[in-house]
């Protein structure tokens, strides 16, 4: 597999977890890796009160910076431009929060307990 295809397998993994634990916390995960033209929304979720678009950053370790520092104002703009197009092609009236979660990995997949940080209202 190339190194492209382990990152994308690592991040699949980060979405996986980030899945579990959002339906641990009483959400609904009515998304994964939802493509417009604009990008991608990893996760979309919703708890009877808000529809949360989540942005999964996994890294090894917070070292350099947190996860939630390589959102960017870039991607924060498509990650509204997209959901904006998601609200417009599903409507609801649940409030949108967009969400972060980080999930740090040391071991990569062979982590045995990857740390979640969720990051409520990120931006």
């Amino acid at each position: 597999m190339s190194g492209r295809g382990d990152h994308r397998l690592l991040g699949r993994w980060g979405e996986a977890l980030t899945a579990e634990e959002l339906c641990r916390r009483g959400y609904q995960v009515v998304a994964a890796n939802w493509h417009c033209r604009f990008g991608e929304i990893d996760l979309i979720a919703e708890n009877g009160k808000y529809i949360c678009f989540t942005e999964v950053k996994l890294r090894k370790s917070d070292i350099f910076a947190p996860a939630c520092a390589f959102v960017d104002q870039r991607k924060q703009a498509r990650l509204r431009t997209s959901a904006q197009l998601y609200l417009a092609e599903h409507p609801t009236e649940l409030q949108p929060r967009f969400d972060v979660s980080e999930v740090y990995a040391p071991e990569g997949l062979s982590t045995k307990q990857p740390e979640i940080h969720y990051i409520e209202n990120a931006f």
